[in-house]
């Protein structure tokens, strides 16, 4: 091996035994802690998520040098894909405006909830899954999952969270304009509970937006390798999602927290 790459056997047993230098053993614990953080985020994070995630550790990391060592160790984020449509607009149902009129930058809890329904592909169909996310945190507060696209499955997962958070007279909830949000059963959950609905317009899934991040993050990040299995092993999957979503996933548009941490220093803070 000498031979081959022109040095003398003393110069290699030389490099063998001489001790990293302090920058090179640097980035050793640097790219293992790199490691770490892609691993527990499921291999989804990619540059900015992974620094974030440092540096709630302690760890300070330029931009730079993130870039190189996650080419260096093939970190990479997964790819997103596109789903099933499940909005059916042409129904008999009345619709409402679009009341939130995209403004998703909300800094009060509890103030307004987002709804969308979304579909995974199972053994034996589809999984359909209702969810409920407030925009101040983008925590999901209920969700709901059914083999079928029901309207109980949208009123299941919205008295999942009248169950589970204090719901304001006011409250604005905001949904696209399919016939499960825009059904009686729906609308007089609302209105019993003082809440304003609000609606996108028609075939614009930007109005929903953050609740369509959700899901594209989801299928992502939750789809096991092999598919999603049977409807059971589906619905485990996207209840474990929601738990670490919930508890664990750092979120760009609160500061590179999970939402439960900035719901905590929320409440803190008051």
């Amino acid at each position: 091996m000498c031979r081959v790459l022109a040095v003398t056997p003393s110069g290699y047993y030389a490099w063998r035994h001489r001790p990293l230098s302090a920058r090179a053993a640097t980035d050793v614990r640097l790219t293992a802690a790199l490691r770490v953080a892609h691993a527990e985020s499921r291999q989804t994070y990619g540059r900015l998520r992974l620094q974030q995630a440092l540096r709630t550790r302690g760890i300070r990391i330029g931009d730079k040098r993130v870039r190189r060592l996650m080419r260096a160790a093939h970190l990479v984020a997964r790819g997103r894909r596109r789903f099933r449509v499940t909005t059916d607009s042409a129904h008999p149902y009345p619709v409402v405006g679009n009341q939130l009129a995209r403004r998703f930058g909300v800094r009060a809890l509890n103030r307004v909830w987002a709804a969308d329904i979304t579909a995974v592909p199972t053994t034996s169909g589809w999984c359909y899954l209702a969810v409920v996310l407030d925009l101040a945190s983008r925590r999901v507060v209920g969700w709901a999952t059914a083999p079928t696209l029901e309207t109980t499955l949208v009123v299941d997962a919205l008295r999942r969270a009248i169950a589970t958070r204090p719901v304001r007279r006011g409250l604005l909830h905001h949904s696209d304009r399919g016939s499960q949000y825009a059904s009686a059963a729906y609308q007089q959950l609302l209105a019993a509970h003082g809440i304003r609905p609000s609606m996108s317009r028609v075939g614009d899934c930007w109005d929903n937006a953050p609740v369509e991040s959700f899901f594209s993050g989801m299928k992502v990040e939750a789809t096991p390798p092999d598919g999603w299995g049977s409807y059971p092993c589906a619905c485990a999957t996207i209840a474990a999602h929601i738990d670490f979503y919930n508890r664990n996933r750092l979120h760009s548009a609160i500061g590179y927290r999970s939402p439960v941490d900035f719901e905590t220093n929320r409440r803190a803070s008051l």
